[in-house]
């Protein structure tokens, strides 16, 4: 996707499908066999669809961690990426405030996390030129191993809800 000038991306990734075993904690959850699949097909579509990260904000759960490496295995590309324990604990004004630490050079930022933080992250960051078919999906939640794509025409810093244009949500199908 090409950006105008001062225009950045920001991709929220939901996990892929996990697995749910008793007696096991949550952040501990591994992916299913499903999830695998999809996760690898995630990193496929990003590339496909030019949406490369310059930085990947990674939940540090095993999940999310998973995810992350099975899309990078075939995203052609393997940009700076950052696990961070605040992430799987965040709610939407968390990683609101994670992304406005974020240097202006970079382009391309892809959270991946959880829902339903994901979804609320992105219907509250969704301004007035956002997709309408779009935004009514996101408002349900978001699928597994689905992403929205948000176009941010401010500095990351100064970022706050409905800044952002919700463009998309793409289905690692």
């Amino acid at each position: 996707m090409t950006l105008d000038p001062g225009t950045r991306n920001l991709i929220l990734l939901r996990h892929a499908k996990a697995e749910h075993p008793e007696h096991m904690e949550d952040i501990q959850r591994p992916l299913s066999l499903v999830g695998r699949r999809q996760a690898g097909r995630v990193g496929t579509a990003l590339a496909a669809d030019a949406l490369v990260p310059d930085l990947v904000l990674c939940s540090s759960s095993v999940r999310t961690r998973q995810t992350w490496e099975l899309a990078r295995a075939t995203l052609g590309a393997a940009p700076e990426v950052r696990f961070d324990e605040a992430l799987y604990y965040a709610g939407v004004r968390e990683v609101l405030e994670i992304v406005q630490t974020i240097s202006d050079d970079v382009r391309t930022l892809l959270v991946v996390g959880h829902e339903p933080t994901m979804s609320h992250l992105a219907v509250g960051l969704a301004g007035p030129d956002s997709d309408p078919t779009t935004l009514a999906r996101v408002r349900v939640g978001v699928p597994t191993a689905s992403w929205s794509l948000l176009t941010v025409a401010t500095p990351w810093g100064a970022l706050e809800p409905g800044d952002a244009g919700l463009r998309r949500l793409t289905l690692a199908e």
